[in-house]
This record gives C-alpha cells, structure tokens and sequence, in this order.
C-alpha cells in the first residue's frame, strides 16, 4: 500500500515531471528543471498556501477575544483550552494550517532526490524508460551542470545559504506572530506547546534546511531556495491583494 501510494503520487510524477522539463529546458539542464518542478508544485498547492495566508490574517483578527480567554480562564486549563478551539472553529482555521503546508512538501522533496540520485534505480544522467509515461520523451542531452557553472550533484554552500536564509523569511511571512506571553499568567499545555512549536519553525528549521541542503546536494539546496523565494512572493502577493 505504502509503496502504491509512493509512486502513484509523489515519486513517479517527480520523476516523469523532471525527465520532461529536462527534455524541454536549454542544453537539457537539470538546475532548470527542478525551477520548473518547483514553480508546477507552488502552482498546486496555491489553494492551500491562499487558505494559510487568511489563517494568518484570522489570527490576528481574533488575537484580543484569544487573550480574553486567557485572562478570563488563566486557572482552569482545559475550559479555556475549549474555547480557544470553539473559536477556532468558529472562524473556520486551523491554527497549525501553515505548518501542514510546510510539512507536506517534504515527501515531495525526497521524490525530487531519489529522482536526481536513483531515477528508480538509475541515476541521471542516465533515465530509467520503464517508469516513464507514454507522453514523456527521452531526452537527447541530461546537464548535471546548472547553468554550465555548479554540478547540481555537489555540495554549494551558497545555495544552502540561501535556503535557509529564505526559510526563515518563508516561516516569518507565513507564520502568525506570536503574542506577547504574560508573566502572570498561569501555564497552560496547548498555548506553550504552539508557542513552542513556532520557535522551533521560526528559529530551528531554517538551520535544520541550511545543514540538509548542504550535506545533501545542490539539488536539494536549489530546490529549497527557488520554493522559498516563490512562497515569499506568494505571500506578498496574497497579501497585497486580499
């Protein structure tokens, strides 16, 4: 099941999606082909980077009825943890609808490698035909030299750089800003671990992107750049015109 799953919809059109824009790129370049792999999987998910973005704005809207629930119920815990979600649901958003989106990349990313590394047991430049769709052509020229200047199987620590750079600015955007916590208030579960949660997204993954797209390859670093930098323009888009 997990391997129907596997290829039915991530790693067989990643890599049928790659070996087309190979076919159809300048001088069959890969670094080119992954921008356009990355600009196919931004188009997809644009409904769900557009409902992120109104997540954020609804947050900010209900910030002050969130804090009055706080101070109203700051000693009974699971009553005010209630409210907080009824009024989630209320305003029709999931507070984590951002981090969904974040995370749901990653089994895209992994087809992306094992599609540059493996092709399903061949790596390119070589193409493995026999997972190829009837309407993908082989291509005649596979450049493994991203714009005849970086072997996009090597390491560059500048794209990686990037990467993580532009994540952080992509997790800042697309994030709702965090409340100021009151000293007095008493703990609570549910509100430290999204507190929690959003550190670590705003903070910790933005290294975490910079040390996997290094270690891993500039594939993975040019992916992680170009995709940021489209969600960093998305969300000015969105915000602009909403």
């Amino acid at each position: 099941m997990f391997n129907y799953i596997w290829h039915t919809f991530f790693f067989d059109p990643v890599y049928n999606g790659l070996v087309f824009f190979i076919d159809v790129m300048p001088g069959g370049d890969v670094g080119l082909a992954i921008i356009a792999i990355v600009v196919v999987v931004k188009t997809i998910l644009l409904p769900l980077s557009i409902k992120a973005a109104k997540t954020q704005r609804v947050m900010r809207e209900i910030e002050p009825k969130l804090k009055e629930i706080r101070e109203t119920l700051k000693d009974k815990r699971q009553e005010q943890g209630e409210a907080m979600l009824k009024l989630y649901r209320e305003a029709g958003i999931s507070p984590f609808a951002s981090i969904f989106l974040i995370f749901l990349q990653i089994p895209i990313v992994i087809a992306l490698y094992f599609s540059v590394y493996t092709g399903g047991g061949i790596a390119l430049p070589a193409i493995n035909t026999d997972i190829l769709y009837s309407f993908v052509w082989i291509p005649e020229l596979v450049n493994m030299n991203f714009l005849g200047m970086l072997d996009i199987t090597g390491k560059s620590l500048v794209l990686a750089f990037l990467a993580g750079v532009t994540q952080f600015y992509q997790v800042k955007m697309a994030m709702p800003a965090l409340p100021p916590r009151d000293p007095n208030a008493a703990p609570n579960f549910k509100e430290d671990f999204g507190r929690n949660m959003q550190m670590q997204m705003r903070y910790v993954m933005p290294v975490i992107i910079f040390f996997v797209a290094y270690y891993i390859s500039a594939a993975i670093a040019l992916y992680f750049f170009v995709s940021n930098l489209v969600a960093v323009l998305q969300e000015v888009y969105i915000k602009k015109h909403r």
